[in-house]
């Protein structure tokens, strides 16, 4: 495993910050809270950093990511805490701008209708890995498929799912991906 450089870090974070906070915001609906679970999927992506091809950083950030903010939905103080209204909290001003939370979301959306698009044999290990957050040993199991033919799967559906994706950007058709990066 390669240890990844404080700069190399630097760009990760550069490149993946608005990722992370919206797949966060997304699940937690509380933009402190999800600024903080930001900053905890950044420290275990640092921890673990030499463990993902640089290649892989995008789903394996939003994987950490939705992990986070679901591990705390399901804490015991998070249950004994939350308040039930939750439309208040959405008041506050955001470090990100409000468009680019709605802009973000729209583009998961159609990220995801992507993925349920996708034809057999990529279908079902695509809807399993990136929306239903499964490992590969997970799918593996449950496909009955050897975990070097998932892998395979799941980097043929990646590279369709990027083609889908950059030609729905040339077009238009997601909101977006004209903005320029932060």
């Amino acid at each position: 495993m390669a240890h990844v450089t404080t700069a190399q870090f630097s760009d990760m974070v550069r490149r993946y910050e608005r990722l992370v906070y919206t797949v966060c915001f997304q699940l937690v609906h509380d933009h402190q809270l999800a600024e903080d679970l930001t900053q905890e999927t950044f420290l275990s992506a640092y921890l673990h950093a030499g463990e993902c091809d640089p290649e892989n950083y995008k789903p394996w950030l939003a994987r950490i990511a939705a992990n986070k903010a679901k591990d705390h939905l399901k804490s015991a103080y998070h249950r004994k805490v939350a308040p039930d209204e939750d439309a208040g909290m959405t008041q506050v001003s955001p470090a990100p701008q409000p468009e680019d939370i709605t802009i973000s979301a729209d583009e998961a959306r159609a990220i995801a209708d992507e993925i349920r698009a996708l034809k057999e044999p990529y279908h079902k290990v695509s809807v399993l890995f990136f929306l239903e957050e499964k490992s590969v040993e997970e799918i593996s199991a449950a496909l009955g498929r050897p975990t070097k033919t998932v892998h395979t799967q799941l980097y043929r559906a990646k590279q369709m799912l990027r083609g889908a994706i950059e030609r729905r950007a040339q077009d238009g058709t997601v909101p977006g991906k004209r903005m320029p990066h932060r």
